[in-house]
């Protein structure tokens, strides 16, 4: 019987434009790109040239001070692009797709791990403490897998889960080698894949955004002391891990879900990691109008464009308006049917918790000082003082990090909490330098 954690701490925003759980079709771009920034904590160092032909598979890159990680593209062709930026800084690397796609078989290993590494998908790996992607030399004492995203407009991946239930639990027999694999879902979650999962504990949380953040699963769950190491993957990417286990190929197709409020037709469709956004856009924005794109949910993700490409590790593409030429009548003092506030500020909250909202980009407000309110504390469902460990990461008190849990947290657990901010802090900037500072420390 799976044990079922109810959270009372957090916070639902029902937003306009949630993906009605349809598919569509998006036609399949000339060139892909693989973005080094999105594998956080990585040194790359590129090991192809343009004009070199790879299959897909084959490393385009390798972590200087991990050689035997390796990143691999999502397509076969022909290398078009190793771009790079300010002191040679890599900043992607992009193949052009040939027309039939070819893929490198990998023979099945005994050694789950190094199979993983040799594929690229040990890439998908990130690890508490820093949140970064996983060290390899570690031997972690668990494994954790979210089923779900309890954010606002995030993909259902029991929808993404439909006709992938064999390799899903191949992937998850496959991890539970490396570790004890832990996998959170929902209680509203029904598909058997998820409920009576195997070689594996399987977790019910009952509770409200940010409940599907595999940091809070951690926390109620197998919280980190100092000097151990978890491992996270995301639930799509344990997909990949089950197609390379059943077929010896890489296949990095993703169920992405198109939201946002100035989406004209929200829905999924399939895209490989790293292709071109426009795929999915086109046809589905108004050009015209001064858009936020982002790439990945709509609190945690990072602002891109058309041209950008899909994250490694992004199952969601959000576009909701900039806000640059709003103009608001009366401005706070009007009654606001139709904005919302966590704090009951406007007459919106007579309308129940039903009523879908739009939201812009804007911040609304200039940072202050730091109010210690306990308003983080409401919709923070760990046993952490998050407003204290956000005053120790500003003053660098690392001692006092280290006591107050910086080793679980990751940027993403900040979200809900930097959204209700009266402060207008940048909570998870201010958490990822935190941690990166830590991570150099304690080198």
């Amino acid at each position: 019987m799976a044990k079922v954690i109810k959270l009372r701490k957090g916070l639902d925003v029902n937003l306009k434009g949630k993906a009605i759980l349809e598919t569509t079709q998006v036609k399949c771009p000339g060139e892909y790109a693989l973005i080094p920034d999105d594998f956080t904590g990585v040194k790359p160092k590129v090991v192809v040239k343009e004009g070199d032909a790879v299959l897909a598979g084959d490393a385009l890159f390798v972590d200087k001070l991990h050689p035997e990680v390796k990143f691999v593209s999502p397509v076969s062709g022909t290398v078009s692009l190793v771009e790079r930026g300010e002191r040679r800084k890599l900043l992607s690397i992009r193949v052009q797709a040939s027309e039939t796609q070819e893929y490198r078989v990998f023979d099945q290993k005994d050694d789950v791990k190094a199979l993983l590494m040799e594929s690229g998908l040990f890439a998908f790996f990130r690890q508490r403490p820093y949140d970064v992607v996983a060290n390899p030399e570690d031997k972690p004492k668990a494994i954790f897998v979210s089923a779900f995203n309890s954010m606002p407009l995030s993909q259902d991946f029991e929808y993404a889960l439909k006709g992938y239930e064999t390799e899903f639990q191949a992937g998850i027999s496959a991890l539970s080698k490396i570790a004890k694999v832990y996998l959170g879902v929902n209680n509203k979650q029904t598909n058997p894949a998820l409920t009576v999962a195997k070689d594996c504990e399987v977790n019910i949380f009952d509770g409200p955004a940010p409940a599907g953040n595999v940091g809070v699963q951690i926390n109620h769950l197998c919280p980190i002391n100092k000097g151990e190491v978890v491992w996270t993957m995301g639930a799509e990417a344990v997909i990949f891990v089950g197609t390379l286990m059943t077929t010896g190929k890489v296949n990095m197709t993703r169920t992405v879900a198109l939201a946002g409020s100035e989406v004209k037709s929200p829905c999924y469709a399939k895209m490989l990691v790293g292709q071109k956004l426009n795929t999915l856009l086109e046809g589905q924005i108004d050009k015209s109008k001064s858009l936020r794109i982002i790439n990945g949910n709509v609190m945690t993700g990072v602002k891109t464009s058309s041209e950008g490409f899909l994250g490694a590790y992004s199952t969601e593409i959000n576009v909701i308006p900039e806000g640059d030429h709003a103009d608001e009548f009366m401005g706070w003092i009007a009654p606001r049917f139709n904005t919302y506030s966590s704090h009951r500020s406007y007459f919106s909250w007579l309308l129940g918790k039903k009523k879908e909202y739009t939201f812009d980009a804007r911040i609304k407000g200039g940072e202050r000082h730091m109010i210690m309110s306990g308003e983080y504390d409401r919709v923070f469902p760990m046993d952490i003082f998050a407003g204290y460990l956000v005053k120790a990461i500003i003053v660098g008190d690392i001692d006092r990090q280290e006591a107050l849990g910086i080793y679980e947290v990751a940027p993403e657990d900040f979200a809900i909490a930097e959204f209700v901010d009266s402060s207008k802090l940048e909570l998870q900037r201010i958490v990822r330098e935190g941690l990166d500072i830590l991570r150099k420390e304690n080198a």
